[in-house]
């Protein structure tokens, strides 16, 4: 199969080189954890547990508030010491348990599935829903509700999105090298769930090591196969992974599964074999910490909830110089830190630290009608046309020339000559709109 892709992207530095050799390392927490209420899209979490209260490593301490929410747990043992609002990773201030680590990491007792095959669809959807599964590669959807469509004889393609597109980022790259097993293994549950469905291992062609790896995992599996993918950002948005994959296309309209899709991240699959499997609910993940100001960049094994501060002086904390950029995630779609004291949650991957902030130094300029961002847009907008909308708030011109549509990848501003945010500024255009519409839907 020859590579694939989709048209428009941008090939940013890829900085990988920092930490994807460096084999994962099991990080145990020192400090406090803290556990937002809020680690998914939809309803926050609601503590089942009160201050004071003794908890072990794996226990449920916030269930689900509703069918699009998931259940927190504890990853480490100690005592409840508070239930309050904590800044989280996006700046945000979100109602959140605060556990005293005692060190002992006793663990409550995990029923393990002998053979997963014996289990019927309903019972992996509700071992899936009970373990807190979600998105891990950043939107936090509840899994459950990702594999309850409407119409699953309807499903073509289990995509995993093993592109991991974003610079820096080799979380993904080391699941794949070091356990590439247990995301076959996912896979194979969820297929289990879809008779009509094929399985795709879609991944970039930067990472022929995986590529081969998971092949020779695959070769006797005829329901799963590997797809290679042309290196290009955004190669992972799961918009351009479907075109890439099936030919297929979807608009903010719709779901993946109206084009016949289910789309799972890597880690996403591997949590979804230890909740069936292993009865283990989510409550670690693999994160990196990068970036050229960092004296050790490396990948953690790491609890959930671990404070991000503990976790950069265990990676040798900043060199000399210091840096003046902190992001949690990658440069292009992650978000800017002004404070590392806040908790590792289900959906971050990682923590880049930048020695120079590039992007303050740039003094934007008038657009030169060069048309970069148009040929670099994956959805196929005028970002330069919507920028200037979202900038005389002209709302309706905007839906009119489709900026609802815009993913938010920030190729378009990383191409533009003249350094203008333009992906900024259709993001806050965005958000006015759907402000905007749930007023008036509330009227």
């Amino acid at each position: 199969m020859g590579l694939r892709t989709f048209k428009g992207g941008v090939h940013p530095f890829e900085g990988k080189e920092l930490s994807k050799d460096k084999p994962v390392t099991e990080y145990l927490p020192k400090t406090d954890l803290v556990f937002p209420v809020s680690q998914h899209i939809g309803a926050p979490a609601n503590p089942v547990v009160a201050v004071g209260d003794t908890v072990k490593r794996g226990q449920k301490i916030a269930e689900a508030g509703g069918f699009v929410s998931a259940p927190i747990f504890s990853s480490v043992s100690g005592t409840v010491k508070a239930i309050e609002p904590r800044r989280v990773a996006t700046g945000d201030m979100v109602n959140s348990i605060v556990i005293e680590n005692d060190g002992s990491f006793t663990e409550v007792d995990f029923e393990e599935v002998a053979d997963v095959t014996t289990l019927s669809k309903q019972q992996i959807i509700e071992k899936v829903k009970n373990a807190g599964v979600v998105g891990m590669g950043g939107a936090g959807f509840p899994t459950h509700v990702k594999l309850s469509p409407k119409e699953p004889d309807k499903i073509d393609y289990i995509i995993a999105n093993c592109a991991e597109c974003e610079p820096y980022l080799t979380s993904d790259y080391r699941r794949m090298m070091d356990n590439p097993e247990l995301l076959v293994e996912g896979m194979k549950i969820v297929l289990q769930l879809f008779d009509n469905a094929k399985g795709v291992l879609g991944i970039e062609n930067n990472k022929p090591d995986c590529i081969a790896k998971l092949q020779e995992l695959v070769k006797d599996e005829p329901r799963i196969e590997v797809c290679p993918l042309m290196t290009k950002y955004p190669q992972g948005g799961e918009r351009q992974l479907i075109k890439a994959v099936t030919g297929r296309e979807i608009n903010s309209k719709m779901l993946p599964a109206d084009a016949g899709c289910i789309v799972d991240n890597v880690e996403t699959l591997v949590c979804i074999y230890r909740a069936v499997k292993e009865g283990k609910p989510v409550m670690n993940r693999i994160f990196t910490v990068t970036g050229e100001a960092v004296v050790n960049p490396q990948n953690f094994m790491v609890c959930v909830g671990t404070n991000y501060r503990e976790l950069l002086e265990a990676a040798g904390g900043l060199k000399p110089e210091g840096a003046e950029k902190f992001i949690s995630g990658g440069p292009m779609m992650g978000f800017s830190m002004f404070d590392l004291d806040v908790p590792i949650t289900k959906t971050n991957s990682s923590l880049l630290c930048l020695s120079k902030d590039a992007v303050s130094r740039f003094e934007p300029t008038a657009c030169i009608n060069c048309g970069r961002c148009v040929e670099a847009c994956p959805e196929l907008l005028v970002p330069s046309r919507l920028a200037k909308m979202a900038e005389h708030k002209v709302s309706a011109e905007f839906e009119k020339w489709n900026g609802m549509e815009c993913i938010e990848c920030g190729s378009c501003s990383f191409i533009c000559p003249a350094r203008r945010p333009l992906a900024q500024s259709i993001k806050t255009m965005k958000k006015d709109i759907l402000a905007a519409r749930r007023k008036a839907a509330a009227k």
